[in-house]
Parts: C-alpha cells; structure tokens; sequence
C-alpha cells in the first residue's frame, strides 16, 4: 500500500474543500463593498455566521497532515512564503473578529464592516499569492529553501492572487443567490455574469502565461499523458461558464453556485495535473519528501478516525442551517 499516495490525496481533498467552504464564506466579504444597506449586509453574514468557523477546520486539517506526512514540505513551504503566510493569518484574525463585534456594535459598526471587507479581500488575495508562489517552484537545495524572502513576490503571483479574489466574489454571489431572496438576490443576480466573465478571462490568462512564463510546465502540459488528463479542462471551463451565465438568465437559484463550484473544481484539477507528482516544484516528489513510514502510519490511524466526523458535523451544521435567510431574522448574535 502507498501510503504517501493516499496521504497526498487526503492533503488534497482537505485543501479542495477548504478552498469550497471559505471559498463562498470569504467572498461575501468581498461582495460587502457592492451591498450599502445595513440589513442586507446582516443578511450576507447571517448565511455563513452558523458555519464559517468550522469552514476553517478543513486548512487545520491541511497543513497537520502535511506535517505529519511531509514534513520536509512543510518546512519548506513555510520558509518560502512565511510572509504572505503570516499575513493571511492576520487577515483572517481581523475577519474573525469583526464576525464578533459587528453585531453587537452601533457606532463603531461601519469600523467592523470595513474589517470583515478587509480581512476578507486580502486573506484571499493572499492565497492567490501563495499558490502562484508555489505554481513558480521553491528554490531548494537537499530540501531545504534556499531562496530569497521576497521571491514569492512576483507579477504570476499578484495576478493568480487576483484571480482567487474574483474566485470567491463568484462562489460568495452563487451562495447568496440560493441563500437569500427580494432586492440582495437581484443584485447578485446582477453582478454574478460580470464575475463569471471576469473569471472566464483570468483562467484565460493564467492558462497562456503560465506555459509562457514557466517552460517546464509547458513542456509537461504538452507531454503524453498530461496532455490527454489536461485537454477536457478548458473545454468544460467554457461549458461551466455559459451554462452560469444562462442560469443567471433564467433565474435559477441553484445552478449559478454548482456552476461556479464545478469551474473552481476544473481550476483545482489544473492545478493538481501541473504539478504532479511534485509536491515541492518543480523536483521534489510526494515519495522524496514523505516521512517513515511509520510515522506516516501512526498519523493515518488518527485521520480515518478524524475525517469522518468533521465530513458528518460539516454536513450537519450545513442541512441545519439550509433555508434561506431574510432581513428580520433573528440570526447571528
């Protein structure tokens, strides 16, 4: 049994939901700037107030299990991108808090809107950021980093941060869609086909300058069998795209937000063709890099036991809270 295989795979399933469930939760607050009115706005939160924080367990889960399984790559990854990863934490601090004060402030309310937008708005940039950093590769010599503390710093990083931005505005649009109703569902009912578009034309994009700026990914792109793997992506991108942008047209309040969670899964399998098997790019494989494997063993045990339950009080926490949620409910507080 290759037990760095399936430890991968649960690495990679914890990031893929993770990236669906803050996904829409993030992008929320980077719908706030679009939406005025105060009601409405307690609206937006009140649909993932049950819910965000447990959303989170999913990156816990992440970067625990890269630790245990692979424990070069998180020594690596973190003395590559400390920087941006510390302040997506600090991000996601200030959007916590506000979560907790902004319901129970009166003056100082427009202060915390500000922060959830904020906290919001850089923490997904920041993702971005971090996942065209390693897109670009980590410089390593024997497994260690060896690079510069700003060579996460590039234009393929800036623009894939931008990309994650418009990412989640258009998951948080396909959420409130199925979540609310009356004039907020009709703004997002608007703003949802420029999101799409403006999505359309940053997968475009990444897509040309990645093999452009990145001639190893371009000669694994264009290689037998990725090649064969990679080719139905853009073609299912443009399918998901039209068939959001229709849905929005007539209306549907559950197609525009499965649409957008199918475009984001082509996006993520993109992502995992690339790089395959590498899991510290370009060289450093998943088996290179993997722990004993006892260790890997000893902390699988404790994952199957794990997983089970955060998928059960996950999908618990989600039927619970599934109805829509109008101005005038009680909600969060």
């Amino acid at each position: 049994m290759d037990i760095s295989l399936i430890w991968a795979m649960i690495i990679a399933l914890g990031v893929l939901i993770y990236v669906i469930l803050d996904g829409f939760d993030l992008g929320i607050g980077i719908l706030f700037p679009f939406i005025k009115g105060q009601q409405e706005r307690d609206v937006m939160m009140n649909t993932v107030a049950p819910v965000w924080d447990g959303n989170e367990t999913w990156m816990v889960l992440g970067g625990a299990g890269l630790f245990a399984a692979f424990p070069i790559v998180y020594a690596t990854v973190l003395s590559a991108l400390y920087m941006p990863i510390t302040l997506m934490v600090i991000a996601l601090i200030f959007r916590g808090v506000a979560f907790e004060f902004r319901f129970k402030a009166n003056r100082s309310k427009a202060l915390w809107d500000m922060a959830f937008i904020c906290g919001s708005t850089l923490a997904s940039f920041l993702q971005g950021v971090i996942l065209g950093a390693y897109i670009q590769g980590l410089e390593t010599e024997n497994g260690i980093f060896v690079g510069g503390s700003l060579d996460w710093l590039t234009p393929f990083s800036l623009f894939t941060g931008l990309g994650v931005v418009i990412m989640y505005a258009a998951l948080g649009c396909g959420w409130l869609i199925l979540k609310t109703d009356d004039g907020l569902q009709d703004r997002m009912y608007q703003l949802m086909p420029k999101l799409i578009f403006a999505l359309f034309v940053i997968f475009a994009a990444v897509s040309l300058y990645t093999p452009y700026s990145q001639p190893a990914i371009a000669e694994k792109w264009f290689a037998i069998p990725q090649l064969i793997y990679f080719s139905p992506v853009p073609i299912l991108v443009v399918i998901f795209t039209f068939l959001t942008w229709q849905a929005c047209l007539k209306r549907s309040e559950y197609k525009p937000f499965i649409y957008t969670l199918m475009l984001m899964f082509l996006a993520y399998s993109g992502f995992v063709i690339t790089l395959w098997p590498n899991i510290i790019p370009p060289s450093v494989t998943i088996w290179e890099a993997a722990a004993p494997r006892d260790s890997q063993v000893f902390a699988l045990i404790g994952a199957l036991i794990m997983i089970p339950i955060i998928l059960v009080y996950t999908f618990w926490g989600y039927w619970i809270f599934r109805d829509k949620v109008r101005v005038g409910d009680q909600g969060y507080h």
